[in-house]
């Protein structure tokens, strides 16, 4: 049998009327299907799917466990198997399904699953599963939408490169080879160009390493509390992207808090829970001290009136929302809006940066094909 602990399988075993005379843990056998479960992937799409199977499945009248079962063995995702298999064991040792998703905190939000402990509380569980879904799919189709958005710069990147490295590495030198046997003189542009890439040649190795420390270097800097925040502004600050990752965090704060205040959690929770789920720590600093403020009695609006991080749009319908009742409302058309606008600058910006992008590749080949070809007439020219 499955269970957590040697503790829940006696009290299950118990339960079937059985009187435990021995209980051995199972070493299982190394698997392929445990290594894939081990690293396979949980989109979150699939995470809303299994939302709104769920909540179909407990509205037919099936019981919570049998639903889990039927969803563990139609979903094709081997994490996602083991997962609801750990989630079954939990629910069979007595738990609700709220706690034992807490347990998986990678795949399954404090947000979620607060909000499913009030809807277990509640009587409203189906409901709260139907909600949450509709939370997570807006929130999966913004994220999805930026990643589409900039696919092309990130890939224009990368043939910029390629063709640069190719160029360097294989053309220039076979030509710097054939003009020397020649023994020819090459104009200026020529010689600058042959020079710069027998330079970048006798470098890459240490090119290479200094990049790869680098790497290492931010990636491990970036970890640390203080070079998490550090990063996270510096994003924030960036040129035309910064006020699009800062509109999408915005915007997903919105709808959290909405959701939140909705289900009737106490204000200060909402905006602690709304903080820890942020990817930026600057925003989630931010929500601390909206909070620390909140419980000395100051509100909603004239903490975030305080922080530049909150916009006055988001601001404004926060204090009409305190004055009326509406919060949720009020923060649901903020994030909207704001969706909105960023995904009007996140174009602009594509249509910007595919020109230029265009551009650059163009002068780089062109500047390369335009100095070739002058050395090869000047080749011509001397009669060699």
């Amino acid at each position: 049998m499955s269970a957590t602990s040697e503790a829940a399988a006696i009290e299950l075993l118990g339960y079937s009327g059985y009187q435990v005379v021995n209980l051995k843990p199972i070493t299982r056998r190394f698997k392929l299907s445990m290594l894939t479960a081990r690293f396979s992937r949980i989109k979150p799409t699939e995470i809303v799917l299994f939302y709104r199977q769920l909540a179909l499945l407990l509205n037919s009248g099936i019981d919570i466990v049998k639903a889990l079962e039927l969803l563990q063995a139609q979903t094709s995702n081997h994490r996602m198997t083991a997962t609801l298999g750990e989630v079954i064991a939990e629910l069979r040792g007595g738990n609700r399904l709220s706690a034992a998703l807490s347990k998986h905190p990678e795949l399954f939000s404090k947000t979620s699953c607060r909000l499913l402990q009030i809807g277990e509380e509640s009587g409203s569980f189906e409901t709260t599963l139907k909600h949450l879904a509709d939370y997570l799919e807006k929130e999966a189709l913004a994220m999805k939408s930026i990643k589409n958005a900039m696919m092309y710069p990130a890939v224009a990147a990368v043939v910029t490169v390629v063709v640069m490295g190719i160029l360097i590495t294989f053309v220039l030198p076979a030509f710097n080879e054939l003009y020397t046997a020649l023994d020819a003189d090459l104009p200026a542009m020529a010689s600058i160009l042959m020079g710069a890439g027998e330079f970048l040649r006798s470098i890459m190795g240490y090119l290479a390493a200094i990049l790869v420390i680098a790497v290492i270097g931010i990636i491990a800097y970036a970890r640390t509390p203080s070079g998490k925040y550090r990063v996270n502004n510096i994003y924030l600050h960036i040129p035309l992207i910064g006020r699009i990752i800062h509109l999408k965090e915005l915007s997903r704060a919105c709808r959290s808090i909405s959701l939140l205040f909705y289900a009737g959690l106490p204000m200060p929770e909402i905006i602690r829970l709304t903080g820890q789920a942020s990817n930026n720590a600057v925003i989630t600093e931010a929500f601390q001290e909206v909070e620390q403020e909140m419980i000395r009695g100051e509100g909603l609006s004239r903490p975030m009136e305080k922080n530049p991080i909150f916009l006055p749009l988001m601001v404004q319908m926060v204090k009409i929302g305190e004055e009326t009742g509406e919060v949720d409302v009020n923060l649901e058309a903020v994030a909207q809006n704001y969706e909105v606008e960023a995904e009007d600058k996140t174009r602009s910006l594509i249509g910007l940066l595919q020109p230029t992008m265009t551009v650059i590749i163009g002068l780089v080949v062109g500047l390369i094909a335009l100095s070739l070809t002058s050395a090869m007439y000047s080749v011509y020219g001397q009669g060699l």
